[in-house]
C-alpha cells in the first residue's frame, strides 16, 4: 500500500466517531422521539413496583392494616404497571431497533456509493480484501453499535436516572451519598476504553489483513496449486491468523479484569455500605423494612445497567474503531479524473488525436513519454511493444480512467476532459484482454440490465460478434446462467460475448486491449470477422499482442519505454527492420 493510503489505517478520534454516527439519526427524529416517550413511561411504570411493595410492607403490613379495597387496588396497580412496562418497552425496543436497521442501511449505500466513485489509481494499490472487509465486516459491526450497543446504553442510561430519582424519593440523604459510586464505575469505563481501543484496532487490521490474503489466495488458488505453494501460503496464513488470536485474548484478559468482576466489586462494597447505613441509623430510630426493601432492590437494580452497559463496552469498542476505519473510507478522496464540460458538446465522427501526451501512474515515473498521433473515423490504429512499453497506458488515458500529466487528447477536435461522462462512455467501447463476466445470465452480461437494447439489436450484436454459435449449443441460449466471473465459460467465450457487449451500444470510437491475446486460433479468427465489421463506420485503436492480428491496421506505433521508436503500416515496418520486424520473426519463428 502505498504512503498516500496509510492514513487509511489510522483511527478516527472516538468523539468524531460518535458525533458522525449521531448524525445519522437525524433522518428519523419522530419515531426516535416517540421511543423517547415510550421509554421514559416504561422504565417509570418499571420503577414505580418497588415504592408500591414498600408502601403495601410499610403502610399495610407492618400495622396489620390489611384492608381489602385497599390492598385490592394496590395489586392492581402492581399488576397494570407491571403489564404497562411490559408493553410499553417492547415496542420502543422495536421502534429502536427499526431505527437502528435503518440507519446502517443507509450507511452501507453511502459507503458503497463512495467505493464507486473512486478512481481506478485507488483500486490499483489497496488490497482489495481489506476494501471488502470495511464495507461487510466494518459496516456489521456498525450495526450491532446501533442494535445492542447504543439502543441499550440509552435505555438503561433512563434506566439509572430513574433509579436515582426513586432512591431520592426514598431517602435523599443515602442516595446522594450514593452517588459517590458513579465516578468509581466512570473510572473503571475510563481505564476499560482507553486499552481496549488499541486492541480492538489490531484486532480489526489483522483481520482485514485476512480477509486481504483469503482474497488473494482465491483469486490465485491455480498458480498456488500448480507451484505447490499450499504449504507457504498456509503458513503465512496461519501466522496472520495467529496475530488476530493474540489480539483477541489480549481483549478477552481486559474484558475478564474490569468488566463483570470489577463492577461485581463495586456493587458489594454498595451494599455493605447501605446495611451498614440502615444498621447505624437504626441504634438512634426505627427503621422501616419497606424502604430496606425498596432501596436494596433499587441498588441491585442500578447495578444491572451498569453490567449491561459494561458487557457492551467491548462491541462499543469493536463498533467505533469499526465506524472510524469506515469513515476513513468515506472520507478519503480520490476521485477518477474530472471531466469539465461543455453544453451539448457530442461526440460526432470519432476522430482521435494525442498531442504531446506524457502520463505517469506514480510521480517521477512517467510511462508515457510525448505522445502524439491521429486515427480518424473509419480507420484502425494499432499499438504494439513489449511488456511495460505503455501500450495499455495509452488506453487508460484515452477512457478518462486516469488524469494525464502533460499534453492533450482530443475528440473530434474538442479537448477530452470536455465532454460529459456519459457521452464519453456511451460512444467509447472497450474490449479488455480478460473479459469480466457478472452471475447472471448471457443476455444480461450482454446488455447489462439496460432495457432500452431491443431483443433484435442484441440478437445482431451477438452474430456480429461471432457469439451465436457456442451461444445456441448452451441449455437456455441466451437465458444460460453464467457463473462468478464467468468460470462456467472459456477465455475464448468469455472474450465474445464482452465484444458483444461492446458492439450492441454502437460506439463511435471502437477500442481493443490486446483482445486476442489469451483465445485460441479459432476464437481469435471469430474476433477478426468480428472486428471487420464492427471497425467500418468507427476509429478503432488495438493494442496487439499477436501481431498477426493488426496487418490490415491503416497505422501501427511501436512503442519503447513510453515513447513511440517506430510508425507506419505493416509492410512499411518490416522493411525498415526494426523492432516491429524483429518481433513480427520472432512470432513467426523465424529465430
Amino acid at each position: 500500500m502505498l504512503d498516500k493510503h496509510k492514513h487509511l489505517m489510522h483511527p478516527l478520534p472516538q468523539k468524531e466517531v460518535l458525533k458522525r454516527l449521531l448524525v445519522y439519526t437525524a433522518a428519523h427524529k419522530k419515531m426516535i422521539a416517540a421511543a423517547m416517550v415510550l421509554l421514559i413511561g416504561g422504565t417509570a411504570a418499571d420503577l414505580a413496583g418497588p415504592i408500591l411493595v414498600q408502601i403495601f410492607i410499610d403502610d399495610y403490613l407492618t400495622p396489620r392494616n390489611l384492608a381489602a379495597g385497599a390492598l385490592t387496588a394496590l395489586a392492581s396497580a402492581y399488576l397494570f404497571l407491571y403489564a404497562g412496562s411490559a408493553v410499553m418497552n417492547y415496542f420502543q425496543s422495536y421502534m429502536f431497533q427499526k431505527i437502528a436497521l435503518a440507519i446502517i442501511q443507509q450507511l452501507r449505500i453511502d459507503v458503497f456509493e463512495k467505493v464507486e466513485k473512486l478512481g481506478l489509481s485507488f483500486f490499483d494499490q489497496f488490497p482489495a480484501g481489506g476494501l471488502i472487509s470495511r464495507i461487510t465486516n466494518d459496516t456489521e459491526q456498525v450495526k450491532e453499535l446501533y442494535i445492542t450497543v447504543l439502543a441499550i446504553f440509552v435505555q438503561n442510561i433512563v434506566f439509572l436516572v430513574g433509579i436515582f430519582a426513586a432512591m431520592f424519593y426514598l431517602n435523599p440523604q443515602l442516595a446522594a451519598f450514593a452517588l459517590f459510586i458513579l465516578p468509581v464505575i466512570l473510572c473503571v469505563i475510563f481505564l476499560y476504553r482507553k486499552y481496549s481501543a488499541v486492541y480492538y484496532a489490531e484486532m480489526s487490521e489483522k483481520l482485514s489483513d485476512l480477509n486481504a490474503r483469503l482474497n488473494e489466495s482465491i483469486q490465485g488458488m491455480a498458480v498456488i496449486q500448480m507451484f505447490r505453494q499450499e504449504r507457504r501460503m498456509n503458513r503465512e496464513f496461519s501466522g496472520i491468523n495467529q496475530s488476530h488470536h493474540n489480539a483477541w485474548l489480549k481483549s478477552m484478559k481486559l474484558d475478564g479484569l474490569l468488566l463483570r468482576p470489577a463492577v461485581d466489586l463495586i456493587s458489594i462494597l454498595a451494599l455493605i455500605l447501605v446495611l451498614t447505613y440502615f444498621g447505624i441509623t437504626s441504634f438512634d430510630s426505627p427503621v422501616e423494612i419497606g424502604i430496606i426493601y425498596a432501596f436494596v432492590n433499587y441498588l441491585d437494580r442500578f447495578f444491572e445497567p451498569v453490567n449491561q452497559i459494561m458487557q457492551r463496552l467491548s462491541l462499543f469498542q469493536q463498533a467505533m474503531i469499526s465506524a472510524g476505519r469506515v469513515f476513513r473510507l468515506m472520507d478519503h478522496d480520490e476521485p477518477g479524473p474530472v471531466q469539465k464540460p461543455k453544453k451539448d458538446l457530442k461526440i460526432q465522427d470519432g476522430n482521435i488525436e494525442f498531442s504531446r501526451v506524457s502520463f505517469s501512474y506514480t510521480e517521477g515515473e512517467r510511462v508515457l513519454k510525448d505522445i502524439s498521433f491521429q486515427v480518424k473515423k473509419g480507420e484502425m490504429l494499432a499499438i504494439v511493444g513489449h511488456t511495460g512499453s505503455g501500450k495499455s497506458s495509452i488506453i487508460n488515458a484515452l477512457m478518462r480512467f486516469y488524469e494525464i500529466d502533460a499534453g492533450n487528447i482530443l475528440i473530434d477536435g474538442h479537448s477530452v476532459d470536455t465532454f460529459p461522462e456519459n457521452e464519453l462512455r456511451k460512444n467509447i467501447g472497450l474490449v479488455l484482454q480478460d473479459a469480466f463476466m457478472f452471475t447472471g445470465d448471457m443476455k444480461s452480461n450482454i446488455n447489462l440490465y439496460d432495457q432500452s437494447i431491443s431483443e433484435k439489436k442484441l440478437l445482431q450484436a451477438v452474430k456480429d460478434a461471432g457469439a451465436e454459435t457456442f451461444i445456441q449449443k448452451l441449455s437456455g441460449g441466451l437465458a444460460h446462467e453464467v457463473g462468478e466471473r464467468g468460470s462456467t465459460l472459456s477465455t475464448g467465450e468469455r472474450q465474445l460475448l464482452s465484444f458483444a457487449r461492446t458492439i450492441v451500444r454502437d460506439p463511435r470510437i471502437l477500442i481493443l486491449d490486446e483482445a486476442t491475446a489469451s483465445v485460441d486460433t479459432e476464437t481469435e479468427t471469430e474476433i477478426q470477422k468480428a472486428l471487420e465489421r464492427a471497425r467500418e463506420g468507427r476509429t478503432t485503436i488495438a493494442v496487439a499482442h499477436r501481431l498477426s492480428t493488426i496487418r490490415n491496421a491503416d497505422h501501427i506505433l511501436v512503442l519503447k519505454e513510453g515513447s513511440i521508436a517506430e510508425e507506419g503500416t505493416h509492410e512499411t515496418l518490416i522493411a525498415q527492420k526494426g523492432i516491429y520486424e524483429r518481433m513480427y520473426r520472432l512470432q513467426k519463428g523465424g529465430g
